[in-house]
């Protein structure tokens, strides 16, 4: 099941926005309500007004209903005025206004008509005068004011929300500024995590406790490293001696047993010996991450090294050479930026794995290609390759293949892949696809002065 994650940013935002809407809308019920009765004390008054102030000419003795007597603004209130005499006789009722049956006096609220009034009546001396008026008016006022009130609000609430997204964007910053600190490191560095801008006091304690973490990750890590590279030394030395008092003892003939035995026990010595050289070369990679990078030749520098492995191709008729391709001319150096002596571990390493995997007869070849403004570096043999489900996990310390053959420590691979993490380069292998064979590429190292494709050569060391 995948846990629930929670975002603080949404959690403020949502809590914020929602209190913002929530207060939004009590106040403008407050200001409605608040206006309303404001509105109908108003009203109120205009009906006691109209009714004490009206003049005692509008009454008629020839007709009960008349046309609206020019009250100018009081008309636009729907005001319903009726005037009875003292007999209760209905002596004034404008047209086209619904009848209202005499109330009483004061104020009154009445259902007629389908609407709901507030009629106002009041005794005088020869008469009594109703005046009334439906309540959708004051509502209509009061929704006027209250939109007059609420328009300056209507206007605050995006800006108060663009605010608080502001805000809340500036408070978790720093969050962010960890998350891309930590996201931008190298996969294998743990150095303290350094931000760019001050760290609120709510985020010291997790930086505090994360760069502790990171440092007792590397004394432990260093700890590691400097047990492997002593173990490594320490073995080194005693095996080799071994090895020599070995070889003494049988040619004095102190050492007797069968050609077999003796050969197997030196395979095995050399395995171990091997191993042990591995493990130094891998703890000296693993301490020297930090390893300033300088332009070094990669054509000189696979020169050297098929040279150094040149006796060993002869041994076996394997035809070793060196293949320049897209060179800028027949001296292009092909230059990078790099380590010289990681680099000449990768390739030491996939020169041994591809000759000593190559059937006798075979061929490997080293290869430089320029792409772009990066040089390629791969090493390609005739071998047996690797079966499908194994390319991924050659490259794991220690693994060795179902078929693997010779004496390999399962490290060669894995150091290869490391010194190409170390420059930042891609490293991959396939089987070759036009026969056996594998392809090793180290993709993508830095070139210094790279230029136009014109060249490709090979030099050929038999």
């Amino acid at each position: 099941m995948t846990p629930h994650m929670t975002s603080i940013r949404r959690w403020l935002l949502g809590w914020l926005i929602f209190g913002l809407a929530a207060a939004c809308l009590v106040a403008g019920f407050g200001i409605f309500h608040t206006a309303r009765e404001e509105a109908s004390e108003l009203f109120d008054y205009e009906l006691r007004t109209v009714a004490i102030s009206l003049p005692m000419n509008i009454a008629a003795t020839d007709g009960t209903e008349r046309p609206s007597h020019d009250f100018r603004d009081i008309a636009d209130d729907r005001l319903v005025i009726d005037i009875w005499d003292k007999t209760g006789k209905l002596i004034y009722h404008p047209l086209k206004e619904p009848a209202l049956p005499l109330i009483g006096d004061g104020f009154r609220s009445v259902d007629r008509e389908g609407y709901r009034w507030r009629v106002f009546g009041i005794e005088q001396p020869d008469r009594f005068v109703q005046v009334a008026q439906p309540y959708f008016v004051r509502d209509e006022l009061a929704l006027k004011l209250a939109l007059r009130t609420l328009w300056p609000l209507a206007v605050l609430v995006p800006v108060t929300v663009v605010l608080v997204l502001f805000v809340v964007a500036r408070g978790l910053a720093p969050i962010g500024g960890l998350s891309r600190a930590l996201a931008s490191r190298e996969g294998e560095s743990l150095d303290p995590v350094q931000l760019d801008q001050r760290v609120p006091t709510e985020i010291r304690p997790l930086v505090d406790a994360l760069n502790d973490l990171l440092l007792r990750l590397a004394a432990a890590s260093q700890a590691q490293r400097s047990f492997v590279a002593d173990a490594a030394h320490e073995l080194r030395t005693p095996l080799a001696a071994l090895k020599l008092q070995m070889q003494a003892a049988v040619r004095d003939g102190s050492l007797a047993g069968s050609g077999d035995t003796l050969a197997r026990l030196e395979g095995r010595l050399n395995r171990i010996i091997h191993l042990a050289q591995q493990l130094l070369t891998m703890a000296r990679e693993d301490a020297e991450r930090e390893t300033a990078m300088a332009p070094v030749s990669l054509r000189r520098l696979c020169e050297m090294c098929v040279g150094d492995f040149s006796m060993l191709a002869e041994t076996k008729a394997i035809d070793l050479g060196l293949e320049l391709e897209h060179a800028t001319g027949p001296a292009d150096p092909y230059t990078v930026i790099g380590d010289s002596h990681a680099l000449a571990v990768l390739l030491n390493n996939l020169l041994d794995n591809a000759i000593r995997h190559t059937p006798r007869g075979g061929r490997v070849d080293v290869t430089l290609r320029r792409e772009a403004d990066s040089i390629a570096l791969a090493v390609l043999d005739d071998g047996p390759g690797i079966p499908a489900d194994e390319i991924g996990r050659v490259c794991d310390r220690f693994y060795r293949g179902a078929g693997a053959q010779g004496q390999g420590s399962g490290l060669g691979l894995a150091i290869a892949s490391r010194v190409a993490r170390r420059h930042r380069a891609g490293f991959s292998l396939a089987n070759r696809s036009h026969g056996q064979g594998l392809a090793v590429w180290t993709h993508g190292l830095r070139a210094v002065g790279a230029q136009d494709v014109c060249v490709a050569t090979r030099v050929h060391h038999d």
